[in-house]
Protein backbone atom coordinates (compact mmCIF):
# COMPACT_ATOMS: atom_id res chain seq x y z
CA UNK A 1 0.00 0.00 0.00
CA UNK A 2 2.64 2.42 1.01
CA UNK A 3 4.80 1.71 -2.75
CA UNK A 4 1.77 2.27 -4.58
CA UNK A 5 0.72 5.15 -2.77
CA UNK A 6 3.85 7.24 -2.49
CA UNK A 7 2.16 10.56 -1.81
CA UNK A 8 0.93 9.38 1.80
CA UNK A 9 2.25 8.77 4.84
CA UNK A 10 2.05 6.94 8.12
CA UNK A 11 -1.42 8.34 8.99
CA UNK A 12 -3.07 8.10 5.84
CA UNK A 13 -2.19 4.28 5.38
CA UNK A 14 -3.04 3.19 8.83
CA UNK A 15 -6.61 5.18 8.30
CA UNK A 16 -7.25 2.93 4.58
CA UNK A 17 -5.89 -0.35 7.09
CA UNK A 18 -8.39 0.44 9.86
CA UNK A 19 -11.24 0.67 7.22
CA UNK A 20 -10.05 -2.74 6.13
CA UNK A 21 -10.36 -3.92 9.25
CA UNK A 22 -6.75 -4.72 9.71
CA UNK A 23 -5.94 -4.15 13.34
CA UNK A 24 -2.39 -2.40 13.80
CA UNK A 25 -0.63 -0.02 15.19
CA UNK A 26 0.62 3.93 13.90
CA UNK A 27 4.08 3.08 14.87
CA UNK A 28 4.33 -0.19 13.39
CA UNK A 29 2.92 1.24 10.05
CA UNK A 30 5.40 3.95 10.26
CA UNK A 31 8.41 1.77 10.69
CA UNK A 32 7.73 -0.22 7.70
CA UNK A 33 6.68 3.03 5.65
CA UNK A 34 9.03 3.64 2.75
CA UNK A 35 8.11 7.33 3.35
CA UNK A 36 9.31 9.34 6.32
CA UNK A 37 6.14 11.39 7.95
CA UNK A 38 5.82 14.84 7.20
CA UNK A 39 6.45 17.19 10.50
CA UNK A 40 2.78 17.88 11.80
CA UNK A 41 1.18 21.06 11.25
CA UNK A 42 0.76 24.03 12.58
CA UNK A 43 -1.61 25.07 15.94
CA UNK A 44 -4.95 25.78 14.95
CA UNK A 45 -6.54 29.38 16.63
CA UNK A 46 -8.79 28.96 19.03
CA UNK A 47 -11.78 30.53 17.64
CA UNK A 48 -11.56 28.10 14.56
CA UNK A 49 -12.16 25.04 17.18
CA UNK A 50 -15.14 27.13 18.86
CA UNK A 51 -16.97 27.75 15.96
CA UNK A 52 -15.86 24.64 13.75
CA UNK A 53 -19.37 23.64 12.78
CA UNK A 54 -20.45 27.04 11.85
CA UNK A 55 -17.37 28.22 9.83
CA UNK A 56 -16.58 27.95 6.09
CA UNK A 57 -13.39 28.90 4.29
CA UNK A 58 -12.82 30.22 0.94
CA UNK A 59 -9.33 31.21 -1.12
CA UNK A 60 -7.91 31.14 -4.66
CA UNK A 61 -5.16 29.57 -5.99
CA UNK A 62 -3.94 29.45 -9.78
CA UNK A 63 -2.63 26.73 -11.83
CA UNK A 64 -0.60 27.02 -15.17
CA UNK A 65 -1.67 25.32 -18.55
CA UNK A 66 0.54 23.87 -20.90
CA UNK A 67 -0.54 26.96 -22.94
CA UNK A 68 0.71 29.29 -20.66
CA UNK A 69 -2.36 30.64 -19.41
CA UNK A 70 -3.05 31.05 -15.77
CA UNK A 71 -6.52 29.74 -14.57
CA UNK A 72 -7.84 30.80 -11.07
CA UNK A 73 -9.65 28.22 -9.28
CA UNK A 74 -11.91 29.57 -6.17
CA UNK A 75 -12.82 26.92 -3.19
CA UNK A 76 -15.11 26.73 -0.64
CA UNK A 77 -14.40 24.54 2.70
CA UNK A 78 -16.93 23.45 5.05
CA UNK A 79 -14.92 22.71 8.10
CA UNK A 80 -16.60 20.07 10.21
CA UNK A 81 -17.11 17.24 8.12
CA UNK A 82 -13.77 18.93 5.75
CA UNK A 83 -16.14 19.23 2.87
CA UNK A 84 -15.76 20.92 -0.38
CA UNK A 85 -18.70 22.58 -0.74
CA UNK A 86 -18.10 24.24 -4.26
CA UNK A 87 -15.05 25.33 -7.07
CA UNK A 88 -15.08 26.62 -9.99
CA UNK A 89 -12.08 27.46 -12.38
CA UNK A 90 -12.13 30.69 -14.58
CA UNK A 91 -9.67 32.85 -16.02
CA UNK A 92 -10.90 36.38 -15.42
CA UNK A 93 -11.72 36.26 -11.70
CA UNK A 94 -14.25 39.46 -10.32
CA UNK A 95 -15.87 40.60 -7.50
CA UNK A 96 -19.33 39.93 -9.31
CA UNK A 97 -18.06 36.32 -10.14
CA UNK A 98 -16.79 35.52 -6.97
CA UNK A 99 -20.49 36.74 -5.35
CA UNK A 100 -22.01 34.24 -7.59
CA UNK A 101 -19.92 31.53 -6.18
CA UNK A 102 -20.88 31.91 -2.40
CA UNK A 103 -24.75 31.78 -4.32
CA UNK A 104 -23.65 28.47 -6.01
CA UNK A 105 -22.17 26.91 -2.83
CA UNK A 106 -25.01 27.48 -0.49
CA UNK A 107 -28.38 27.58 -1.42
CA UNK A 108 -31.98 28.37 0.65
CA UNK A 109 -31.07 28.05 4.20
CA UNK A 110 -27.41 25.99 3.97
CA UNK A 111 -25.44 29.23 4.57
CA UNK A 112 -22.84 29.01 7.40
CA UNK A 113 -22.41 31.68 10.31
CA UNK A 114 -18.93 32.60 9.70
CA UNK A 115 -16.70 32.86 6.69
CA UNK A 116 -13.10 33.01 6.59
CA UNK A 117 -11.23 34.45 3.71
CA UNK A 118 -7.93 36.81 3.35
CA UNK A 119 -8.53 40.34 2.40
CA UNK A 120 -7.18 39.53 -1.26
CA UNK A 121 -8.23 42.84 -3.64
CA UNK A 122 -11.11 40.46 -5.41
CA UNK A 123 -13.15 40.70 -3.02
CA UNK A 124 -14.76 44.08 -2.89
CA UNK A 125 -18.05 45.62 -2.20
CA UNK A 126 -20.08 43.90 -4.08
CA UNK A 127 -19.42 40.51 -2.97
CA UNK A 128 -19.70 41.88 0.53
CA UNK A 129 -22.52 42.68 -0.04
CA UNK A 130 -24.31 39.36 -1.52
CA UNK A 131 -22.33 37.90 1.33
CA UNK A 132 -24.46 39.57 3.88
CA UNK A 133 -27.38 39.30 1.80
CA UNK A 134 -26.82 35.50 2.58
CA UNK A 135 -26.62 36.48 6.35
CA UNK A 136 -23.04 35.56 6.82
CA UNK A 137 -20.68 36.99 9.14
CA UNK A 138 -17.01 37.52 7.64
CA UNK A 139 -13.70 36.78 9.54
CA UNK A 140 -10.75 38.34 7.71
CA UNK A 141 -7.69 37.13 7.76
CA UNK A 142 -4.45 39.42 8.93
CA UNK A 143 -2.37 40.81 5.80
CA UNK A 144 0.09 38.47 4.72
CA UNK A 145 -1.69 35.68 7.08
CA UNK A 146 -1.78 32.37 5.75
CA UNK A 147 -1.61 30.33 8.43
CA UNK A 148 -4.77 32.38 10.09
CA UNK A 149 -6.76 30.12 7.62
CA UNK A 150 -5.33 26.93 7.74
CA UNK A 151 -8.42 24.58 6.84
CA UNK A 152 -8.31 25.73 3.52
CA UNK A 153 -4.35 26.30 2.78
CA UNK A 154 -4.09 22.61 3.74
CA UNK A 155 -6.70 21.81 1.24
CA UNK A 156 -5.43 24.29 -1.42
CA UNK A 157 -1.80 22.45 -0.42
CA UNK A 158 -3.26 18.64 -0.84
CA UNK A 159 -4.75 19.86 -4.42
CA UNK A 160 -1.56 20.48 -5.48
CA UNK A 161 0.79 17.46 -3.58
CA UNK A 162 -1.57 14.93 -4.46
CA UNK A 163 -2.97 16.02 -7.67
CA UNK A 164 -2.24 18.81 -9.86
CA UNK A 165 1.73 18.92 -9.11
CA UNK A 166 1.72 15.31 -11.39
CA UNK A 167 -0.58 16.29 -14.08
CA UNK A 168 -0.18 18.38 -17.08
CA UNK A 169 -3.28 20.69 -17.17
CA UNK A 170 -4.60 21.36 -20.80
CA UNK A 171 -7.28 23.86 -20.30
CA UNK A 172 -10.35 25.05 -17.93
CA UNK A 173 -12.77 22.14 -19.08
CA UNK A 174 -9.68 19.70 -18.37
CA UNK A 175 -9.16 21.12 -15.17
CA UNK A 176 -12.52 20.87 -14.02
CA UNK A 177 -12.99 17.33 -14.89
CA UNK A 178 -9.37 16.65 -12.74
CA UNK A 179 -10.80 18.56 -9.74
CA UNK A 180 -14.37 16.41 -10.39
CA UNK A 181 -11.92 13.75 -9.63
CA UNK A 182 -10.17 14.30 -7.01
CA UNK A 183 -12.74 16.13 -4.83
CA UNK A 184 -15.19 12.66 -5.29
CA UNK A 185 -11.74 10.89 -4.20
CA UNK A 186 -11.29 13.44 -1.32
CA UNK A 187 -15.01 13.21 0.00
CA UNK A 188 -15.35 9.30 -0.72
CA UNK A 189 -12.32 7.54 0.28
CA UNK A 190 -9.55 10.14 2.02
CA UNK A 191 -8.97 9.72 5.30
CA UNK A 192 -8.15 12.69 7.65
CA UNK A 193 -6.24 13.24 10.79
CA UNK A 194 -8.93 15.60 12.45
CA UNK A 195 -11.73 13.15 11.61
CA UNK A 196 -10.13 10.02 13.94
CA UNK A 197 -8.88 9.11 10.07
CA UNK A 198 -12.25 8.86 8.27
CA UNK A 199 -13.44 10.57 5.48
CA UNK A 200 -15.95 13.22 5.03
CA UNK A 201 -18.20 10.90 3.97
CA UNK A 202 -18.39 8.26 6.92
CA UNK A 203 -16.86 5.29 5.38
CA UNK A 204 -17.61 2.18 7.49
CA UNK A 205 -15.58 -0.48 8.90
CA UNK A 206 -14.68 -3.69 6.73
CA UNK A 207 -14.34 -7.28 8.35
CA UNK A 208 -11.72 -9.41 6.85
CA UNK A 209 -14.90 -11.94 6.79
CA UNK A 210 -16.32 -9.70 3.90
CA UNK A 211 -13.51 -10.96 1.47
CA UNK A 212 -10.39 -9.91 0.27
CA UNK A 213 -8.68 -6.72 -0.22
CA UNK A 214 -8.64 -5.17 -3.46
CA UNK A 215 -7.51 -2.04 -4.95
CA UNK A 216 -9.67 0.54 -7.13
CA UNK A 217 -7.87 3.58 -8.76
CA UNK A 218 -8.80 7.15 -8.15
CA UNK A 219 -8.10 10.24 -9.78
CA UNK A 220 -6.07 8.53 -13.12
CA UNK A 221 -4.17 5.90 -10.99
CA UNK A 222 -2.39 8.67 -8.82
CA UNK A 223 -4.42 6.54 -5.30
CA UNK A 224 -5.64 4.08 -4.90
CA UNK A 225 -9.19 2.87 -2.91
CA UNK A 226 -9.12 -0.43 -0.73
CA UNK A 227 -12.25 -2.09 -0.20
CA UNK A 228 -13.10 -5.83 0.55
CA UNK A 229 -14.95 -7.60 -1.84
CA UNK A 230 -16.27 -11.22 -1.65
CA UNK A 231 -14.27 -13.77 -3.80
Amino acid sequence: MSKANPLWGAPRVHGELRKIGIDVSQAAVSKYMVRHRKPPSQTWRSFLDNHLRDLASVDFFTVPTATFRVLFVFVVLCHDRRRIVHFNVTEHPSAEWTAQQMVDAFPWDTAPGYLLRDRDQIYGGYFDRRVAGLEIEQVLTAPRSPWQNPFVERLIGSIRRECLDHMIILGEQHLKRILREYVDYYHSCRTHLSLEKDAPEPRLVESPAMGRVTAVAKVGGLHQYYTRLAA
